[in-house]
C-alpha cells in the first residue's frame, strides 16, 4: 500500500509538471502580431528612402538638364552675336574698300566678300532663336535696313563710287553699322540677363528639391526615430518575457530533475523493500514449509511409497521456489549490496552473469573504500548491471572488463566490451537514458564511444 501510494503522488507530480511545461510553451510559442506592424514600419521606411532616392535621381537630372539647356543656349546665342558683330564690322570694311578702290577687279572682289559676309549674318541669324523675341525681332530689322541701305552702291559705276562714296560712308553705312552694333549689344545684354534668369531658375528647382528632400528625410527620419523608440521597447519587453520564461522553464527543469531523483529513489526504495519482503517473508515462509515437509517425510511409514514420493516432490517444488525468490530478491537488490558494500556485489554480479551468459566478465574495483556514499554504491551497482545486460541482449559480446576506481576528489568507472558496437548518433535506448540520469543526479559525466564492429567502451565520471 505504501508503494502504490509512492507511485500515485510520483505520478501526480509529473502530471503536474508536464501540465506546467504545457503552459510555458504556449506562453512562449503565442503569437504576436506586432511583428506585422515592424515589418510595415520598415517597409514604409525603405519605401520612403527608396521614393526619396527616385526623386533625388529625377530632379537631380532635371536641374542638370535646365542648365545644360540655359548655358547651351547662352553660349549659342552669343557665338552667334559675336559672328554677327565681327561679320557687321567687316562688311563695312568690305563696303568701304568696294567704295574707295579704283580697281574695278578689286572692287568686284569686295563686292563678293561682302555678299559672303551677308550670307554669314543670316546663318547666324538662324541661332538666335530663344533669345528675347522682341530684342531679336529688332536686330532683324536693324539688319535688314543696314543691307537695304547698302543695296544701291551695289549698281553705281566706278565713277559714282568716286564721287559719293566717302560721303555715303560718313552718312549713312557707318551710322547705321553704330546703330546695328547698338542692337546686338542690346541682345547681348538681354541674352545675359537670360542666363541670369536661368540660373535664378536653376536655384529655384534646387531649392524646391532641397525642401522637399527635407521633408522626406523628416518623414524617414520621424519614422525611424519611432521604429527605434517602439523596436527598443518591444525588445526591451521580449527580454523581460524571456526572463521571466527562462526562469520558469529553469525551475520547470529542477522539478523535472527533482522528480527524477525522486522517482529514481523511489525506485530503489521500492526494489529494496520488495526485495526485503521476499527475503523476509515469501523466503522464510517457503524455508519454514520446507522444515515441515521434511518433517511429515520422516513421519510417513515405510509402507506408505506413494504418499513419500508427492512429499519429495512437493519439497522439491518448494525448494525451486526458494531458489527463484531468492534470485529474484538479488536482482532486485542484493542485500550484500549494503550488508557487505559495492565491491562483493559487483563480483558476485559478474559472476552471475558469467554463469547464466558464459560471457567472460572481469572485475577490477579492489581499492575502492567501504566509506563510500550509498547513492554513488547505487549508482555504480546499476551503471555495470545495465552495461551487463545491454552486452548480453545486444552487444553479442564474449567479454566485459569493469574497472573501478577513487582518484581526488571523483570516482572513475570505465566498462569495456568486445561486442559489435552501435552507431551512438542514432541509437538511444532507455537504458542508456536511465544511465545518463542516475549519473546527471550525482552531478557525473557518463561518455559512451562505440564503433560497429569494434566493441563499447562506457566511461563515468563521479564528484565525491
Amino acid at each position: 500500500m505504501v508503494v502504490g501510494r509512492r507511485s500515485a503522488t510520483l505520478a501526480q507530480g509529473m502530471t503536474n509538471l508536464v501540465s506546467s511545461a504545457k503552459r510555458v510553451s504556449e506562453r512562449t510559442g503565442r503569437p504576436n502580431g506586432s511583428r506585422w506592424l515592424l515589418l510595415a514600419g520598415f517597409g514604409g521606411m525603405a519605401l520612403l528612402m527608396a521614393l526619396a532616392g527616385i526623386y533625388a535621381i529625377a530632379a537631380i537630372r532635371q536641374v542638370q538638364e535646365n542648365d545644360v539647356n540655359i548655358y547651351g543656349g547662352f553660349l549659342q546665342r552669343n557665338i552667334a552675336l559675336e559672328r554677327i558683330r565681327w561679320s557687321i564690322v567687316l562688311s563695312a570694311v568690305y563696303a568701304r574698300d568696294y567704295l574707295v578702290d579704283p580697281d574695278p577687279q578689286n572692287a568686284a572682289d569686295h563686292l563678293q566678300n561682302l555678299l559672303k559676309t551677308k550670307a554669314e549674318i543670316d546663318v547666324a541669324l538662324q541661332y538666335l532663336h530663344g533669345a528675347v523675341p522682341e530684342a531679336e525681332r529688332a536686330l532683324r530689322i536693324s539688319i535688314s535696313e543696314y543691307w537695304n541701305g547698302l543695296l544701291p552702291v551695289f549698281d553705281w559705276t566706278p565713277l559714282e563710287r568716286r564721287q559719293y562714296g566717302y560721303e555715303f560712308l560718313a552718312r549713312r553705312l557707318l551710322p547705321q553699322r553704330a546703330r546695328l552694333l547698338s542692337v546686338a549689344d542690346t541682345v547681348g545684354a538681354l541674352n545675359g540677363q537670360q542666363l541670369e534668369a536661368g540660373r535664378v531658375q536653376s536655384e529655384q528647382l534646387f531649392a524646391d528639391f532641397t525642401r522637399r528632400m527635407f521633408w522626406l528625410l523628416g518623414a524617414t527620419l520621424g519614422l525611424a526615430l519611432f521604429l527605434g523608440l517602439w523596436t527598443s521597447r518591444s525588445i526591451l519587453s521580449l527580454e523581460q518575457n524571456l526572463a521571466r520564461r527562462y526562469q520558469e522553464i529553469q525551475v520547470a527543469q529542477e522539478n523535472l530533475e527533482a522528480l527524477s531523483k525522486r522517482l529514481v529513489d523511489a525506485q530503489e526504495e521500492e526494489r529494496r523493500n520488495i526485495s526485503r519482503e521476499l527475503h523476509d517473508e515469501v523466503g522464510q515462509t517457503l524455508s519454514a514449509l520446507l522444515v515441515e515437509l521434511g518433517n511429515v517425510a520422516a513421519e510417513v511409514p515405510a509402507e506408505q511409497q506413494v504418499l513419500a514420493a508427492r512429499l519429495q516432490s512437493a519439497k522439491t517444488l518448494g525448494e525451486s521456489s526458494v531458489n527463484a525468490v531468492r534470485n529474484m530478491s538479488l536482482l532486485l537488490r542484493p542485500s550484500m549490496l549494503d550488508d557487505f558494500g559495492l565491491v562483493p556485489a559487483l563480483h558476485w554480479q559478474a559472476r552471475e552473469m558469467s554463469r547464466r551468459t558464459g560471457m567472460n566478465v572481469t572485475v577490477d574495483a579492489e581499492d575502492l573504500p567501504d566509506t563510500l556514499p550509498d547513492e554513488h554504491k547505487t549508482c555504480i551497482y546499476r551503471l555495470v548491471q545495465e552495461a551487463l545486460n545491454n552486452a548480453a541482449k545486444h552487444s553479442a559480446a564474449t567479454s566485459v572488463k569493469i574497472r573501478v576506481e577513487e582518484q581526488p576528489e571523483r570516482l572513475r568507472v570505465k566498462i569495456e566490451d568486445n561486442g559489435k558496437g552501435f552507431d551512438t548518433s542514432t541509437t538511444r535506448g532507455m537504458g542508456l537514458v536511465g544511465m545518463e540520469e542516475r549519473v546527471r543526479h550525482l552531478k557525473g559525466i557518463l561518455r559512451v564511444d562505440s564503433i560497429v564492429g569494434q566493441g563499447t567502451n562506457i566511461a563515468v565520471e563521479l564528484p565525491l
